[in-house]
């Protein structure tokens, strides 16, 4: 016979259990709503949104249009801005992915003078603010000539992302077996070759939940982009913020340039969902 659940356990299983799919599933669609607000309203044209809501697009299908889509392609600004965007955010996650896994494996696994004194220096760069280094590191720009460039929006989002990343990856890269690591220098593998053939594979995870968090953060960055670019390095955010102090209302721009600058991140964050996940819980599990 069946021992009767006490009131605890009968909520925790129902909590655990469809309540709890049905809780995420409306949190969820909370949590799009400014998402299909925003694509609705770069959907409609300028007078509807005046007039009223995006919700209303329900039941007016027929205000659904892309003539802003269209002239949001006819705006050198902000088309040339989209590929600043791209030019800063690519080379800015694949260095520190790059650095950061070099770095991370040589603090983990070679044995160097200072070694641990070194990671303790690129620890206390966690603790760094952005803010505090903008104006020295913006006169030394100046002082070679990178400042108001791509290259020099690209080395800031560098220097700042690189102690993170060999942070994250020095620990990853630490819960690999030993014994793994040996074999393969046994059979005279060199430090290059089992970086590469080894500890890269068993990083992935790790290596991609890095990448996905520089991408986000550089693509949907403002405040470096706004003091180290000009009007012809600048990334899609500053274009955007420049459109609504020079225009005001426009939003037919607007709208439509603030929907692709937010979907590009969505995307890359799902298609890399699953190293996502597995990166954020390396080492939670034994």
């Amino acid at each position: 016979m069946k021992a009767k659940q006490s009131l605890g356990s009968r909520l925790a299983e129902a909590v655990g259990g469809g309540v709890l799919r049905v809780f995420l599933i409306v949190v969820g669609l909370f949590w799009l709503v400014p998402t299909i607000g925003l694509l609705l309203s770069s959907l409609r044209a300028p007078e509807d949104i005046s007039a009223s809501g995006w919700w209303k697009v329900f039941t007016e299908p027929s205000q659904i249009t892309f003539d802003s889509y269209a002239k949001l392609l006819e705006n050198e600004d902000i088309t040339s801005s989209l590929l600043n965007t791209v030019w800063i955010t690519v080379p800015a996650t694949l260095l520190v992915v790059i650095i950061g896994s070099l770095a991370g494996y040589a603090f983990a696994w070679m044995e160097f003078p200072g070694r641990d004194w070194w990671f303790l220096g690129v620890v206390g760069l966690l603790v760094v603010p952005v803010q505090v280094a903008l104006i020295p590191i913006a006169e030394l720009f100046g002082s070679i000539g990178i400042f108001g460039s791509v290259l020099g929006v690209v080395l800031f989002h560098v220097g700042f992302g690189l102690p993170f990343a060999v942070f994250l990856l020095r620990n990853f890269f630490a819960e690999i077996p030993r014994e793994l690591l040996e074999a393969a220098r046994l059979d005279g593998a060199g430090e290059l070759r089992l970086f590469f053939r080894v500890v890269m594979p068993l990083g992935g995870p790790a290596i991609a939940a890095l990448g996905i968090f520089q991408f986000l953060w550089v693509w949907n960055d403002m405040l470096v982009a706004l003091i180290f670019s000009d009007s012809g390095s600048q990334p899609i955010t500053v274009a955007l913020q420049t459109q609504v102090r020079q225009f005001g209302n426009n939003i037919d721009v607007l709208a439509p340039g603030a929907f692709i600058s937010m979907v590009v991140p969505l995307a890359v964050f799902f298609a890399f969902q699953r190293q996502f996940v597995s990166g954020v819980m390396a080492g939670a599990v034994k």
